[in-house]
């Protein structure tokens, strides 16, 4: 979708473009009402902005369209082939398939969610690392770090929006 159309098309066509970069309620609408932008950069600034106040339900409903990291997302939509590309670093070899698994259970049993990372250009060692040590978060500490992971992913997604990649709703 180009800048043009982004300002221009009706808020119910270029919504369900939002909800594949963050299901977040909130974030949808606050970009969607700063429109028109002047550019690709206000567009991003704006959404920077509105990520930057999420909050804890925000944060819950987008969680659900992410998939446990290491696992691959299943289906044709844009989420789920955008998933399989940002985790595309995190490898599928046995040891680190276990080494995920685990630590996605203690994860989500210390902190009751899916563990939520920006994987793009990250490797397998660099995601288990940070993993580790975010079990080492109190909740508060760690409800940040997931909001601000969120905020990374939202707004590398919405910038394949504009650059006009393919998105299905």
């Amino acid at each position: 979708m180009d800048l043009q159309s982004f300002n221009t098309s009706p808020a119910d066509v270029v919504r369900p473009a939002l909800q594949t970069c963050c299901d977040a309620p909130s974030w949808v609408a606050a970009v969607l009402a700063g429109r028109p932008y002047a550019d690709e950069a206000d567009v991003v600034r704006a959404a920077d902005e509105a990520a930057r106040r999420f909050t804890a339900a925000d944060v819950d409903q987008a969680l659900a369209a992410h998939p446990r990291i290491g696992e691959r997302a299943k289906g044709e939509h844009a989420e789920a082939a955008w998933s399989r590309r940002e985790q595309a670093a995190v490898g599928t070899d046995p040891a680190t398939a276990q080494a995920l698994a685990e630590g996605n259970r203690a994860y989500e049993q210390r902190f009751g969610r899916v563990f939520l990372i920006c994987a793009t250009g990250l490797s397998a060692d660099q995601v288990l690392t940070s993993l580790r040590e975010r079990l080492g978060n109190d909740h508060d500490q760690e409800a940040a770090v997931v909001a601000d992971e969120l905020r990374k992913i939202a707004l590398l997604r919405l910038e394949r929006v504009l650059d006009a990649e393919e998105v299905s709703a």
